[in-house]
């Protein structure tokens, strides 16, 4: 077991090393050859997403990682076209490339309110045509806040808001994109976790204002796993 566990550090050691010399295609291969869905929790925990992923419970070959990590190369280009977007590759849950499609809650909404403004609906329009053009992409949509509390409220109470608040963002958003013919099917996931892994300081109101999010993940849905599985065969 402990030559295992070294095995699997050094390997994730060797992706993060590698990760920036990399297109998706390549680390595709790399992480289907490295391990599959075990090795895979690893890396994406290392990433901050392992929640995020199709539940397949098997070890993905090489074949099958370089397929996925080129129609994520595709869908990466395509979001980085997204107004307001921010755009990085991440690892899902069973170590595949996927896509993190970040949103300044301020773009979005008024300050404390979950309705979209007039000026969001562009750029929520823009990404709803990257998800139906990768419509065997699957969709997780999380809301977050800073820790900032609210008026005649305890810091407990304060908590239970923002993860409230958090979760009406992201379920305004997910709305609107089912509004705009975005497959119900697609979105697998919308939640909110308020204060939660904030990505900045909340000690200043640059990093408050980077916290204040909502992102969008694109990963690789079961049938598009089954289907390069197939194609890698």
């Amino acid at each position: 077991m402990k030559s295992l566990k070294s095995f699997v550090v050094a390997l994730c050691a060797a992706v993060v090393l590698v990760g920036c010399n990399l297109n998706n295609t390549a680390k595709g291969t790399a992480i289907g050859a490295g391990g599959g869905a075990a090795l895979g929790a690893v890396i994406g925990a290392i990433a901050g997403n392992a929640g995020v992923g199709a539940a397949i419970g098997t070890a993905v070959g090489a074949g099958t990682g370089a397929i996925i990590g080129h129609k994520m190369d595709k869908a990466k280009k395509e979001a980085e076209a997204i107004q307001n977007a921010q755009v990085e590759e991440v690892q899902d849950a069973n170590g595949l490339e996927a896509v993190k499609i970040s949103f300044d809650s301020g773009i979005l909404f008024k300050t404390g309110k979950s309705d979209l403004t007039a000026s969001s609906k562009t750029t929520l329009q823009q990404l709803a045509t990257v998800l139906k053009d990768n419509s065997d992409c699957d969709v997780a949509i999380q809301g977050y806040t800073d820790n900032q509390g609210w008026k005649n409220s305890t810091a407990e109470q304060s908590a239970q808001k923002n993860q409230e608040l958090s979760l009406d963002r992201a379920s305004a958003v997910s709305e609107y994109l089912l509004k705009l013919a975005v497959p119900a099917t697609q979105i697998k996931s919308v939640e909110g976790f308020g204060e939660a892994s904030p990505v900045a300081s909340n000690a200043t109101e640059a990093g408050r204002a980077q916290n204040r999010r909502v992102e969008v993940y694109m990963y690789a849905s079961q049938q598009m796993i089954q289907e390069a599985q197939q194609q890698a065969q």
